[in-house]
């Protein structure tokens, strides 16, 4: 099975560089910069797991078009930068290729699959907390690094799901294919937009938002929220997962920040829009109250809009 992952930052790096390690045929579609580098250094990947210094295959946008389509297509950029990746990745999708995007939140399917047409659009999410160090190297910061694929309703099932589960077997990944790629993808969804707009909003991670007075129980109604909007997509999210997700959102001593918080402190762009105001687009859809969520897509998007001032 060949794979394209588009990018070699912290998640496509992490993920697509262990698949390169254990054998897979795997090409990294990165900016020419990127592409130097890793010809001339190679895919460097530092990681509690083990660290790695790969030879991999690189390939630019001028050259992907001399290639022929490849069978999978692995998406990890930035939601915001979907329209240019989209573009980026057409010229390697035939009529056989599956696109499996592990992009945040669910905003971009409507996109994907309006471009590359929804039976070849698969669902995926994946939980890693890396970056790319000072000289390029993949940093992967945490232990957890897993993804999770499968089958969205209307998907033509071509076996290449089953195909990259033996990959990722094969490279040590933790992955899952699930059943129900849906319910898997609103429990990270939920969880994910009350962690950043609870720690965007407050600037903090979850332990010092929880040490102030009823910081706890504003995390607590956060949540409350996104699951709300879970259930009126009709995914409730499960007890079990319930619960887990509330302990990490209310754990009283917790370093844990959103990416999105530290994107902002960086006066980065960010996936404002694609977590925090899809959930709470979706929420006015459902003629739900949603005022903490409000107010942290409020905040965002004046972060949003002083950023662009600054910037003019």
């Amino acid at each position: 099975m060949r794979v394209l992952v588009l990018g070699a930052g912290g998640t496509g790096g992490y993920f697509g560089g262990r698949l390169a390690q254990a054998g897979a045929d795997a090409t990294f579609l990165v900016r020419p910069a990127r592409a130097a580098l890793l010809r001339e250094r190679g895919l460097r990947i530092r990681s509690p797991l083990g660290d790695a210094d790969l030879a991999v295959a690189a390939v630019t946008s001028d050259e992907l078009g001399t290639l022929p389509p490849f069978d999978l297509v692995v998406l990890s950029c930035k939601a915001y930068d979907l329209d240019s990746a989209m573009d980026a990745i057409a010229p390697a999708v035939g009529p056989g290729t599956a696109v499996l995007p592990i992009l945040n939140g669910l905003l971009h399917y409507d996109a994907l699959d309006a471009r590359f047409g929804r039976a070849r659009v698969l669902g995926g999410l994946c939980f890693i907390s890396a970056t790319l160090g000072a000289d390029g190297e993949v940093l992967h910061m945490a232990r957890p690094a897993s993804i999770t694929f499968g089958l969205r309703a209307g998907n033509a099932d071509t076996g290449v799901l089953a195909r990259l589960a033996t990959a990722c077997a094969a490279a040590g990944v933790d992955h899952l294919f699930a059943p129900d790629i849906a319910r898997a993808q609103w429990i990270k969804f939920s969880f994910l937009a009350a962690l950043a707009a609870g720690t965007c909003l407050m600037r903090g991670s979850v332990g010092a938002i929880v040490a102030t007075e009823h910081g706890e129980g504003f995390m607590a109604a956060l949540h409350d929220e996104c699951l709300a909007v879970a259930a009126a997509e009709g995914q409730p999210v499960p007890d079990d997962e319930r619960a887990t997700a509330r302990a990490h959102l209310t754990r009283a001593g917790s370093t844990v920040t959103a990416s999105m918080l530290r994107d902002l402190q960086a006066g980065a762009r960010v996936e404002a829009l694609q977590i925090v105001g899809d959930m709470v687009h979706r929420a006015h859809r459902a003629g739900l109250a949603v005022p903490r969520l409000e107010a942290a897509w409020s905040h965002l998007q004046a972060y949003e809009a002083a950023r662009a001032a600054l910037a003019a």
